[in-house]
């Protein structure tokens, strides 16, 4: 990430049962817009993604990404990475950064991946009918638990107070994702490795609950009042080693749970495979990043801007 291209915000929050909390807003200008779009990372991950940046303020759109608390830039030296009670632990930061979003922007699209992604449709739901966001775009959301049924059925027992001891789980990790991204490996793009490393951050007990809720509040239905896109790959590889397909797969999440579980969002939901896709679709081979910029940009010309230029519109209208 080119530093210089960025404007820098740290957002201090309330303490947490760790401590000090902060997250930490990135900006990039357009010239002169009044459109943004605010990019929520994934789990093991922070923002870097310049490409993104830089499409869509070619388009136009001042583009923003929150590094969480607990992720990426926001990480303090007391803190478990990644570690909440809740998903709505996040939705302060959230609001904060949507709040100064909007002081100068009038359209705002919210840009999602994986976890970002199950944390920006349940946030989305809460602010339902107060005109804060135009549109979801969610980047291979995490909706379900990628493991056998049974072992999602053993994940809901952590709902119990036992799952609160902050403690790693027996699960293992694999290096094969970090492996298919990562320049030093097989991959193209070059990140920092102690933000985003090969074998991702430990799950712990606290944070499975967490998720776990979330999705089952999901699988329960929400209401979000916005067009979303949904975005998944079109093959899912479950592989614990790195092997060439891993570059053209999702290895992380099931696509199949993505798609069945995106129209429990709300009324208007688009989903769209992409053949060729990784989990992080934006860091696929160039010509499948270039499909999945396409995808969006025509989603958001058909729903988001006609959206937004209708309410301007009623809006005017109404005026004595």
């Amino acid at each position: 990430m080119v530093a210089s291209m960025y404007e820098i915000t740290v957002l201090p929050m309330p303490s947490d049962f760790e401590g000090d909390v902060v997250a930490t807003l990135i900006a990039r200008r357009a010239a002169s817009s009044r459109r943004a779009v605010l990019y929520l990372h994934g789990f093991t991950d922070y923002f870097f993604q310049d490409h993104l940046a830089e499409h869509y303020v070619t388009q136009g759109i001042d583009f923003y990404a929150l590094d969480l608390r607990k992720y990426g830039r926001s990480l303090l030296p007391h803190q478990t990475r990644g570690l909440v009670r809740s998903i709505t632990d996040y939705f302060p930061e959230i609001d904060e950064a949507v709040r100064i979003i909007r002081r100068d922007h009038d359209e705002l699209t919210v840009n999602a991946h994986s976890t970002g992604g199950l944390i920006a449709g349940l946030w989305a739901d809460r602010v339902r009918g107060r005109g804060l966001v135009q549109g979801l775009v969610l980047n291979s959301p995490f909706f379900d638990l990628n493991v056998p049924a049974p072992l999602r059925l053993a994940a809901d027992v952590l709902k119990t107070p036992l799952s609160y001891a902050r403690r790693a789980l027996p699960l293992g990790s694999s290096t094969a994702y970090g492996q298919s991204l990562h320049r030093s490996e097989q991959g193209e793009w070059d990140y920092d490795l102690e933000l985003k490393p090969l074998g991702g951050f430990s799950v712990h007990g606290m944070w499975l609950a967490a998720i776990r809720r979330a999705q089952r509040r999901l699988h329960a239905g929400l209401g979000v009042d916005v067009p979303v896109l949904v975005l998944a790959s079109a093959t899912g590889l479950r592989v614990r080693d790195f092997v060439p397909e891993a570059q053209s797969a999702d290895i992380v999440l099931d696509p199949r749970q993505i798609s069945r579980w995106a129209t429990c969002l709300g009324p208007h939901v688009t989903c769209v495979r992409i053949a060729d896709g990784v989990h992080d679709l934006v860091l696929s081979a160039e010509p499948v990043r270039k499909q999945v910029f396409a995808e969006i940009d025509r989603w958001m010309s058909a729903y988001v801007r006609r959206e937004h230029d209708q309410a301007a519109y009623q809006g005017n209208e109404n005026r004595p």
